[in-house]
Order: structure tokens, then sequence, then C-alpha cells
């Protein structure tokens, strides 16, 4: 008689392309990284969006070793940060250009792989794939410093993964560049993600985001304050709800009672309300009346993105 065959265990689940356990960094008294965590997810973008001094980039500066954090764990497929294999797969775009003015893209991005330890046979290989991929091939010859703001962004970015990593970590890598570049740009990045690169992006640009990113994660006081789709935000924050956004004459000092009263929020002059029935509007329209505010303008919109940012933050992004 045969004996009875037992199913075989099921294969262990590989390790994420990057963890991040409850990471701490302070500088003094300030606590820039508060016991964050998150996990990327295998070929996925996920967006760090947070006002100035959030802790974006000191989380980005951590994860690739500039930044000695006080506590926490980083992994990268499951090797420690500080590893040879994470670094392997770890690619690193900063936000500020590091390129040698002196020298051309081709000698920039030869420069990049030799620090990478890559032979000669793939510094090769990859500097021809680089320049294609940032749209630098008839620029190979030119020398850095003589590119265009967005030749040089695109050059860095470039430098950035000449090892062709696995994960790739992008600190705001479209900032001071024209919308034609920024366009580009955002081609190179989807041509990363169909490789299945996955990548995590900061940015103070909304739509940036929304165009992107599969997941968001909102940073504030170096906490993550939200994390999930932008559907998942909006929902989470507004529910079914709509948003009401007036204008009204008169100083601000004028129209904040009333706002408050009416449980709104005034950002830039601009009051708002969020209604779960467009017939609330009528009412607020004659309580604005009956306190003597003189309506400018009115709209009513779904919430976005943005809407959830304000809500949670009480800031603009690039504030």
């Amino acid at each position: 008689m045969n004996a009875k065959s037992t199913p075989a265990d099921p294969a262990p689940l590989s390790p994420s392309p990057l963890e991040v356990d409850s990471l701490v960094k302070r500088f003094g008294s300030v606590m820039a990284v508060d016991g964050i965590s998150l996990a990327l997810h295998s070929g996925e973008c996920l967006g760090l969006l947070g006002p100035n001094g959030a802790g974006k980039s000191t989380l980005i500066r951590s994860i690739v070793g500039r930044v000695t954090p006080d506590a926490g764990h980083v992994a990268v497929f499951g090797h420690e940060a500080s590893s040879a294999a994470a670094r392997e797969a770890l690619g690193w775009v900063p936000q500020e250009l590091a390129l040698y003015p002196r020298l051309t893209c081709k000698e920039n991005l030869t420069a990049f792989g030799q620090y990478q330890g890559l032979s000669s046979s793939q510094i090769g290989q990859s500097v021809a794939w680089c320049l294609e991929w940032a749209a630098l091939q008839d620029r190979e010859t030119d020398l850095a410093r003589a590119l265009s703001g967005g030749m040089k962004r695109r050059l860095n970015m470039a430098a950035g993964i000449i090892h062709r990593p696995k994960v790739v970590l992008m600190d705001e890598p479209t900032v001071g560049v024209d919308p034609q570049s920024r366009n580009r740009i955002f081609e190179m990045i989807e041509a990363l993600r169909a490789e299945g690169t996955s990548i995590i992006y900061t940015t103070h640009y909304m739509e940036e985001a929304e165009r992107l990113c599969d997941r968001v994660a909102i940073i504030d006081h170096g906490h993550i304050v939200a994390l999930g789709t932008n559907a998942e935000l909006v929902h989470n924050s507004f529910g079914s709800r709509s948003q009401v956004l007036a204008r009204f004459e008169g100083p601000d000092e004028r129209v904040a009672p009333w706002v408050a009263e009416h449980s709104g929020r005034l950002v830039d002059s601009m009051a708002e309300f969020t209604i779960e029935h467009p017939t609330e509007v009528a009412a607020l329209l004659v309580s604005a009346t009956a306190a003597g505010l003189e309506l400018v303008d009115l709209s009513l919109r779904r919430p976005n993105l943005e809407s959830v940012f304000l809500h949670l933050t009480g800031r603009e992004l690039r504030d």
C-alpha cells in the first residue's frame, strides 16, 4: 500500500522590497522622525507627502544610510540596510544635484557606475541604457554644466540608478524643472515601473502624487498620519461628503467667526465646508446673508488628495 502523500508546505513569501520599522531620528531637541513604520510593495510607487520639516527627507536619508537613526530597523528584501546586498538593490535620487559639472554626461555616469562597483562591461551597458532612458543619447559628450536644468535633473536621476536597482528612492526629482521636463521625468518613472521597480517618491506637487503613486503616506511632525490609496484616503477623511468653497467680500477677520460657527475653516481667504447633501448649500448662503457677508464666489466639489492633506495637517503642501 502506498503511503498517503502529504501536501508540500507552501513556499515562504518573499520579503518586501523595503520595510521600515519604528524608525526614530532626533536632531537635538527636534524629533524629525518619530516611530515611522511602512512597507513598500513589490512594483508599486509609494508617495510621501508632507509640509516642509515634516520628516520626509530625514526618513529617506535614514533609509539610504546618510543619516544614522537613533532607533528602529530598515530592511531591503530582508537584508539589513547597511549590508552589501541592500546597497546593491537600493538606488537614491537626491533632491540636490549630485553631478560633476566638468565631466560629460557619459563620464558622469561612468564615474557613478565605478562607485557602485560595476565591471567595465556592466558600466558600458548601463551607461547606454541610462542615456536612452533619460533621453540624453545625443548629449552624451556634452559637459554637465552646459545642460539645461531639466537635463541636469534627468542626468541626476540616471546617476542614481546606474546600477539598475530594484528599489529606488526619489526625493523631489522635479524641483525647479519646466513642464516639458517634468512630463519627461514622469515618462522615465513610468518606464521604471514597467520593469517592476519599486519606488518611494517624495514631492511637493499634489498632482504628481495623484498621477504616479499607487499609495500615499502623509507625514506630519515625524509621524505617518494617513496611508492608503487616493480613494481610501478621501473616503476615510470625508466619507460621502462634498466640499463647499466660498469666498466673501471683506477682510478675513470679519469672515472667520462666521466660518468657525458653521464648522468650516478659512484657508487663503477661502471658506471651506463639508456637507452631506447639496441642499445644505442653500442654508449656508441664507446664514451668510443674515450675517451681512457678501458672496463673491462659490463652488461645490468632491474632496481630493489636496483636501485630505489640508484636513489632516491644516497646512498647504508647500507650507
